[in-house]
């Protein structure tokens, strides 16, 4: 099977660009801002730049991880270029979204709730599923969370950096993620090109945590205490994001041979 894997030079996409290969895949992972052997360059929000690539490929199977927080052009006009060209070839889309597209609340999100974005990055990915659906409805939707697993995760450094000092703030008590095993993910998305599911799917972690207690646990990893991890509210100090956002992962479970792991176990 042909695969291509937008920012294959990420977090996600690297785990899965190597997974997908092990599998027996024909893969190519794409890169913009860094110069990575065994990518090739790509920069989505080019649309021309897409089409080429998507035509001289022709691949079975597309999954686009490629986002950029404070870009909307690469987050939702991005996932636009990637979405038509794919429609277009004929090609299988597995677009990778964010439970950043809801405002939060204390019920958890199943794959009926609409968007409800309170914030830029939220925003983007919203738009980012909407032009998906509108130009690719047969293309697999993957909402997920915080990325973990290990010292590679932007989630992982950060805690380490606040505990030494490094970078300034605090780590939200308040903010409520359901974090997902970097592999976990990579090896979902995998399945879900592999497959015919369409429509919008939660991968994601089953264990709720603050970014805090999250902070302190990988703090623990790497003998910190948790006193050094720095903690505080993010409604006292003003900030505009979601705050509770679980996501109910109960069709993911009963479709996928992927077993999706808890904080807990990932940090054991």
């Amino acid at each position: 099977m042909r695969i291509l894997v937008t920012g294959g030079s990420g977090y996600t996409g690297g785990r899965l660009v190597a997974l997908a290969r092990k599998a027996g895949h024909d893969v190519t992972g794409t890169s913009h801002s860094t110069s990575v052997e065994g990518l090739v360059p790509l920069d989505v929000r080019d649309r021309a730049a897409v089409d080429l690539l998507l035509d001289e490929l022709r691949p079975d199977a597309v999954v686009h991880t490629s986002y950029v927080q404070s870009d909307w052009a690469v987050t939702a006009l991005g996932a636009a270029h990637v979405a038509a060209a794919a429609a277009r070839n004929g090609a299988r889309l597995v677009h990778v979204s964010s439970d950043a597209i809801f405002k939060g609340r204390p019920a958890p999100y199943t794959e009926a709730d609409p968007p409800e974005p309170v914030y830029p990055y939220g925003a983007a990915k919203a738009a980012a599923e909407t032009a998906v659906l509108a130009v690719h409805p047969d293309a697999a939707i993957a909402r997920t969370s915080l990325i973990i697993g290990d010292d590679d995760s932007k989630q992982h450094q950060l805690a380490l950096d606040m505990a030494a000092g490094q970078v300034g703030g605090v780590l939200f008590t308040d903010h409520i993620r359901c974090p997902i095993a970097v592999d976990d993910l990579a090896a979902a998305l995998l399945e879900l090109a592999e497959g015919d599911f369409r429509g919008i799917l939660n991968v994601a972690g089953p264990e709720p945590i603050s970014r805090y207690e999250l902070g302190v646990r990988v703090a623990a990893k790497h003998g910190v205490p948790a006193e050094a991890v720095p903690g505080g509210s993010a409604l006292e100090r003003g900030f505009v994001s979601p705050a509770e956002v679980r996501l109910d992962t109960t069709l993911a479970q009963s479709l996928l041979r992927t077993r999706l792991r808890g904080v807990t176990e990932i940090l054991a």
